[in-house]
């Protein structure tokens, strides 16, 4: 097995990644490949998807992994890795992490299954099918921007709800909202604004707010 991870330095800017989880599949000479690509948020949710799809489709003969994720809420790490899973060495794992070098895609997964068919492909046949099941697979779920987020925590009365979620709405910020003797709204919200949102729910409150 051959193991590829490494750290890079990003900034907090926007990135690309995969729309939604979406897979792909085709046939080389009786070998079947299955591409399945997801986005992920951290490394512990790639490592667990790696983990589930290995474990749903451990009677195949490879499940090749790999994904590049922000290590860090900042996002100034970028975490890679890849695995070829017993395939010759940089005949799978390696391809396929390229591709989501190469298409500049972050926090994604994937992992390329394969039945063996019979046939052995040689290095370059791998290499070529590893990287266009992820190819495949990544075009089949698409490509977006997104920008770094963090989670804010906002507790206040219920007298200062309405004016709290007014803001989070006016906003256009995903929220879950828990109403019991305070009201908690757990926010996510782009790096780049959570301290301007913050400074506004002071202000709109006159500083009747726990941030967290």
């Amino acid at each position: 097995m051959s193991d590829e991870a490494a750290d890079s330095d990003r900034g907090p800017d926007a990135y690309r990644t995969v729309a939604e989880p979406a897979t792909a599949d085709f046939v080389v000479q009786g070998s079947e490949f299955v591409g399945r690509v997801r986005p992920v948020d951290s490394v512990e949710a790639a490592e667990s998807f790696v983990e589930a799809v290995a474990e749903e489709y451990a009677d195949a003969t490879h499940n090749v992994p790999a994904y590049r994720v922000r290590a860090d809420a900042e996002g100034d790490l970028l975490r890679e890795y890849s695995s070829d899973d017993g395939e010759p060495s940089g005949s799978a794992g390696k391809p396929a992490l390229n591709v989501l070098t190469q298409r500049d895609l972050e926090n994604c997964a994937v992992v390329v299954t394969r039945y063996y068919g019979g046939t052995n492909l040689g290095v370059g046949g791998l290499v070529r099918a590893y990287s266009k099941a992820v190819k495949d697979a990544v075009d089949a779920a698409g490509v977006v921007e997104q920008r770094p987020h963090e989670s804010v925590s906002v507790t206040v009365a219920y007298d200062d709800s309405g004016t709290v979620r007014g803001i989070l709405e006016s906003e256009g910020y995903e929220f879950d909202a828990d109403y019991e003797a305070t009201v908690t709204f757990d926010v996510r919200v782009p790096i780049a604004a959570a301290e301007s949102l913050r400074d506004r729910l002071r202000s709109a409150t006159s500083g009747r707010v726990d941030l967290e």
